[in-house]
């Protein structure tokens, strides 16, 4: 039987993603490679309709006011457990498609986790609006990467149409929250389903039966 390769959704935008993808990454060091990763974010109407054109729609809801400071005061709690300080950054009118797009560049030139370390470490570490265009600036050239290559990605079609792939996958996959882990016919929403993941994905990659 040919191994899957696992997909995980992750969102510069969601704490839970940051927390998830960085427990992911001390309990499996070589999941970066093993991993298939898909950025997931709220589209800008130019993605929205390249999505649509391929059938897909974006199946996430905007949270409320308590929801979101239920999530402030649970992910700090979080944090604090796995030893890590965290800041709250305030997103005013945030377009997601330029730090997600821009990842996006930063895989197709090899460096996508440099990039995602230093923007998360912008947004969590000190509380930055990783959507201007001068934090995603810094993290480039933190990262070693081109800034002016990076901050062009929403006008690259073909990061767009990589774009919109990322997005209908999402859909075909019933994404509808972040971080999402797909592997097989096993999904699990949640950081606090991330043990039940790594439950039955790491027996198989350790030399187990695929589920």
């Amino acid at each position: 039987m040919t191994r899957r390769r696992p997909r995980v959704y992750f969102s510069l935008r969601s704490p839970y993603s940051w927390l998830t993808v960085r427990r992911l990454r001390e309990e499996v060091p070589t999941c970066l490679d093993e991993v298939d990763w898909l950025p997931y974010w709220d589209p800008d109407p130019i993605t929205s309709a390249a999505l649509e054109e391929r059938g897909g729609e974006f199946h996430y809801v905007q949270m409320s006011r308590a929801k979101h400071l239920y999530m402030l005061l649970d992910t700090k709690r979080l944090a604090q457990a796995q030893g890590v300080d965290m800041a709250w950054p305030v997103d005013i009118d945030p377009w997601w498609e330029l730090p997600h797009l821009a990842w996006l560049a930063a895989r197709r030139l090899g460096r996508p986790w440099e990039f995602y370390d230093a923007l998360v470490a912008a947004r969590w570490g000190r509380g930055d609006d990783i959507c201007l265009p001068e934090v995603v600036r810094v993290a480039a050239e933190q990262a070693g990467l081109d800034p002016e290559v990076l901050l062009a990605a929403p006008d690259d079609p073909e990061i767009r149409e990589t774009a919109a792939d990322c997005l209908h996958q999402a859909y075909l996959d019933d994404v509808f929250g972040i971080p999402y882990l797909k592997w097989g016919r096993h999904r699990f929403w949640g950081y606090d389903r991330l043990d039940a993941f790594l439950d039955v994905w790491r027996p198989a990659r350790e030399g187990g039966n695929p589920s």
